[in-house]
């Protein structure tokens, strides 16, 4: 299954922006999805995750309170609203599958695919 992360653009700081991740066919159980993104020079982290059922979730410190991760059920696609956009958010955002390690919760989403090209989100203050 490939996935493809849209959404992205050139925002001012404090505006809010909606990423959308739409997957190539279904994404079969026992799969999280999650939201990644790189900044230039730096390494590429996690930002948010979701359990398959949409049940569970994730968010990095830097983002809790703005962000908010969501999927259709229907569809598999999966949302990042980003609310509050900071200078600190600009980055190429990437969409993903993964699994989980059930001992570690959410936040060890660990990829298992391609990571496709991204949408790209720049913050002007």
């Amino acid at each position: 299954v490939q996935l493809q992360a849209s959404g992205g653009g050139l925002v001012q700081t404090g505006d809010s922006l909606r990423l959308s991740c739409t997957p190539s066919g279904r994404i079969a159980n026992g799969y999280a999805m999650g939201w990644f993104r790189q900044a230039p020079g730096k390494e590429r982290e996690l930002v948010a995750s979701i359990s398959n059922s949409g049940a569970n979730t994730y968010y990095a410190d830097s983002v809790k309170g703005r962000f908010t991760i969501s999927k259709d059920g229907a569809r598999h696609t999966m949302y990042l609203q980003m609310n509050n956009v900071q200078p600190e958010d600009a980055a190429v955002y990437y969409c993903t599958l993964g699994r989980i390690d059930p001992s570690q919760g959410m936040g060890s989403l660990r990829p298992t695919g391609d990571w496709g090209q991204g949408t790209q989100v720049t913050v002007s203050s």
